[in-house]
């Protein structure tokens, strides 16, 4: 995928700055503007954030549910490859935030050496993450188990989205996130992390060992059905061994929308606050 005009206005502009660049990789069911409030907090902060899309994202949320399919059969490692495009688009090495899908796709660009630190947030599952808990089971067994789901886009029911992301939230905030934010994601990246221990050609693959890594930051809600404790920490546990700083923090009280939801700052501060101890 060609980096889109957007993305170019936003590293042009981020080169241009001066500013240390920050990289913010949504996850699936979300787009590129699910960062709007982060882009503002960190400008304010002194950086330079870019917010790039996964191939194929449509401008904006009515266009993703006017087509979506349209986000079908996007492949980690193209959303990384595209993701890792844009990084090396940067005069300066990035810090790269993630959620969920992109929390795991933060972890890959940073196991090719190019963060200059990583935040994974609520971070999807890669080849050695072995903890498989019941609420994920609930949330997304049903598409795992569906041939069909590899060829689609998935669209979560309100339902679905409020169990699997906004369990720790109210119905009234619950369905204004849903209606504000959600769309159709690709069943393929789905599958792919649902299938990494199982496929070992799994593109759901993190180089944890790579010395140029990086400082690491795993954070997860302690609340989140989508990808639980046992998950995140899983994943800690394989990042540990790399000789750069590691380190995991569980957010009391939230859910897997703790990017997009009321509490938002809080996690977006916990961030911060590492990058500039790390950097």
């Amino acid at each position: 995928m060609m980096v889109s005009e957007r993305e170019n206005r936003e590293i042009e502009a981020a080169n241009s700055s001066g500013r240390p660049p920050v990289v913010l990789v949504h996850g699936l069911w979300l787009l590129p503007s699910s960062w709007a409030v982060w882009v503002d907090f960190l400008e304010q902060a002194g950086f330079a954030p870019l917010t790039p899309d996964w191939p194929d994202d449509p401008g904006t949320v009515a266009e993703a549910r006017a087509r979506p399919d349209v986000l079908a059969g996007k492949s980690l490692g193209q959303i990384a490859e595209h993701t890792t495009e844009v990084v090396r688009a940067l005069d300066a090495k990035p810090v790269v935030v993630g959620h969920s899908t992109g929390g795991l796709v933060a972890q890959m660009v940073a196991g090719r050496g190019l963060s200059a630190a990583t935040v994974a947030i609520d971070p999807g599952v890669f080849r050695g993450v072995l903890p498989l808990p019941v609420s994920v089971l609930r949330g997304v067994g049903p598409f795992l188990l569906d041939p069909r789901t590899r060829g689609r886009a998935i669209t979560l029911s309100f339902g679905q989205f409020r169990y699997g992301w906004a369990n720790a939230l109210d119905e009234t905030e619950a369905r204004e996130l849903y209606d504000t934010f959600h769309v159709a994601g690709s069943g393929m990246a789905l599958v792919q992390m649902g299938n990494a221990n199982i496929n070992p050609r799994t593109e759901a693959r993190v180089d944890t060992r790579n010395p140029d890594r990086g400082p690491l930051l795993i954070m997860d809600g302690e609340k989140d059905h989508t990808v639980p404790w046992a998950i995140a920490n899983a994943a800690y546990r394989l990042q540990r061994r790399n000789p750069a700083v590691t380190e995991i923090v569980r957010v009391p009280n939230r859910g897997h929308s703790l990017t997009i939801d009321h509490g938002w700052r809080e996690v977006a501060q916990t961030a911060l606050d590492f990058v500039q101890r790390v950097t």
